[in-house]
């Protein structure tokens, strides 16, 4: 019997077929790659599946329980119907009397690890979902624009993909010299002019569009010291649109570094399709050796958000490069360079940083191989973070157990070792740490009837097994079950590049890393549509994720459900008891078993139980949700 593929699953992609928006996505997406232009795009925003979609997109953030200037957040969203959410956000964005005006944006400042501050900028919820609104539509449009080798804030790219290429250009293409660009502000600076014409250059043409995105740039500011600045450049720092408008500005200086050399006219004339694990590449290789016979200087980027390397060959060439594309940033973008921290680095001598690593090249066996490591900078700061958190193992805080420490200090461990393993000297930083912990740890839980810290404790969890389980290096607080994460013990990870073939926005691409809805999309359909409408947006939008949890069937019987309108919601603990709207306090159940739940006399209920033929399983699970209601169960 063949073997059953496993089923993947990639949440924004799943939210958008609960609300059958995919297909419009992907529409955009093949409109953008043809170079058409989009006249029209407010009527899309602003339907009400993209807005259903936005509040089920933004309700997946923790930051949307972060209020702004109108002390509102997403629960407020969350309580009203979904009618009245839709009306609503239109009303906002066309029917006001002035136009879309954005309340005033929060201003945090969010301390850096030097010393300095960082400031955000919180929008009120309603502009945060405005924001996705606009968001969901921009993406798929300007994902068919963007340069390849830019992978901040775009799906299905990351920075293991950006360190991945980093590694490729120095050990197999054999740049050395990196320019390390520094950009003065970026996100303070972007000249909204500058932006505006950059998108309709991208082919986004709808006026109205346009003037919601310079609202939303120029949208007031509100400081922490009660004062109100209005911004004229820049893009708000915790915005949700503020990543792609971030990434729209610096594409243009993404294809403007490809056409020097990558996309150069020279190498696309010689260049030739040929399959690499069974996707076509474009080989530009004959192109590029009759480029090296000209004076050409040879330059490639990577670029992860407002932070980018240039790679070079000679350090002739790298001097002439960063020259050349300081003074196109400065001319063409309107922002400045700071000619402090943007240096030239031969990878051959020195150390180059780049998202928190260190990476150079050293030669061994007659060739020139990658070495990486975190950065000085990033190690001191994770070093003193988790000898911190071990001093607080050992003497809780205030409000803190023991427990919750250490399983505080397991979630930094883990952080460290996902983000850092693919740094081929992992093992040798991550030593130096836990001989610091271990240090605090043993000197601060001595007592006089010995050390408090044990080799052996409770159990461990079947992922814990398989990550820790061999090491010698594991350790537990005398009573405690949780064990202490070994932070020494990790292994190098490859960096793997981005797949060429994956993209969120075609049926080929999706199906590597996304498995489409296998359910009823006429019930589904029906449940999003189906009346009464007093129900909340949060009831309907948790109804769509358990009737895909479910797989389309009833929770009691496990038949399928074949109309929407026989469908029922029931909350686990009822609302008069104070069971809440959410999708752990509810279930989906054919409408028929619902008498089966009242607060009736056990021979009715014994009797109707009879009639609708309720085997023992669904008895079983019948009673659970009768005790959870409170109700005595059916004998």
């Amino acid at each position: 019997m063949p073997k059953k593929s496993k089923s993947l699953c990639v949440d924004d992609l799943r939210h958008a077929e609960y609300y059958d928006m995919q297909t419009t996505f992907d529409t955009l997406y093949q409109k953008s790659m043809d170079g058409e232009k989009f006249e029209h795009l407010m009527e899309l925003i602003l339907s009400r599946d993209n807005i259903l979609l936005a509040y089920r997109n933004i309700k997946a953030n923790k930051g949307s329980y972060t209020a702004g200037t109108d002390n509102q957040n997403i629960t407020v969203i969350g309580r009203m119907t979904p009618d009245m959410v839709v009306k609503k956000v239109r009303f906002i964005v066309t029917e006001s009397q002035h136009g879309y005006r954005p309340k005033p944006v929060r201003r945090k400042d969010i301390p850096k690890p030097n010393g300095k501050t960082r400031p955000l900028g919180i929008p009120c919820i309603w502009d945060r979902l405005v924001q996705q609104c606009v968001k969901q539509i921009l993406e798929p449009i300007c994902e068919a624009k963007f340069y390849n080798n830019s992978y901040g804030f775009r799906p299905n790219r990351s920075v293991e993909h950006a360190i991945s290429k980093t590694y490729t250009m120095l050990q197999r293409m054999n740049l050395h010299y990196v320019i390390e660009f520094d950009i003065k502000g970026f996100f303070d600076n972007v000249n909204h002019s500058k932006l505006i014409k950059q998108m309709w250059a991208m082919g986004i043409q709808d006026k109205q569009l346009l003037f919601v995105i310079r609202r939303i740039l120029s949208a007031p500011i509100r400081m922490q010291d009660g004062s109100t600045i209005i911004p004229d450049k820049g893009t708000p720092q915790g915005g949700i649109i503020s990543p792609l408008l971030a990434n729209i500005v610096l594409n243009e200086l993404d294809w403007w570094v490809a056409s020097q050399w990558e996309e150069n006219p020279l190498a696309l004339q010689k260049a030739k399709y040929r399959i690499i694990r069974t996707s076509p590449v474009l080989d530009k290789g004959s192109g590029y050796n009759m480029m090296r016979k000209t004076r050409l200087k040879e330059m490639h980027i990577i670029r992860y958000a407002d932070d980018f390397r240039i790679f070079c060959k000679t350090k002739e060439d790298a001097v002439k490069t960063k020259e050349a594309v300081t003074r196109w940033i400065e001319e063409r973008l309107r922002l400045e360079v700071s000619p402090e921290k943007t240096r030239i680095v031969n990878t051959r001598k020195r150390w180059s940083e780049f998202l928190g690593f260190k990476i150079r090249v050293i030669q061994k066996n007659h060739r020139y191989i990658v070495k990486s490591a975190i950065c000085d900078k990033k190690a001191k700061i994770e070093k003193e973070k988790l000898v911190e958190q071990a001093k607080h193992i050992a003497k809780p805080r205030e409000k803190m157990t023991c427990l919750n420490e250490i399983r505080l200090y397991n979630s930094m461990v883990l952080g460290i070792q996902n983000y850092y393993q693919i740094a081929t000297c992992i093992s040798i930083d991550c030593r130096g740490f836990h001989r610091q912990v271990m240090t605090v740890l043993t000197n601060r839980m001595n007592t006089e009837k010995g050390s408090m810290l044990k080799r052996e404790g409770g159990t461990m969890t079947k992922s814990e097994q398989e990550r820790f389980g061999k090491s010698k290096m594991v350790r537990y607080v005398a009573g405690i079950d949780q064990m202490i994460y070994p932070i020494a013990y990790v292994k190098y990870k490859v960096a793997m590049p981005k797949r060429i073939k994956v993209c969120s926005y075609t049926a080929e691409g999706r199906e590597p890393i996304h498995t489409e809805l296998s359910l009823n999309k006429a019930v589904l359909y029906g449940l999003k549509t189906k009346k009464p409408q007093e129900d909340s947006i949060e009831v309907l939008d948790s109804s769509l994720s358990l009737f895909s949890a479910q797989k389309g069937k009833c929770a009691i019987s496990g038949e399928e459900f074949t109309t929407a309108q026989s469908i029922a919601c029931w909350y686990k603990k009822p609302k008069e008891q104070g069971g809440l709207e959410r999708y752990q306090n509810m279930t989906l159940i054919h409408d028929r078993y619902l008498p089966l739940l009242q607060k009736t006399s056990l021979e009715q209920l014994k009797a109707l139980a009879k009639t609708l033929k309720v085997t023992t399983k669904m008895m079983s699970k019948i009673n659970s949700l009768r005790k959870l209601s409170g109700l005595p169960t059916i004998g």
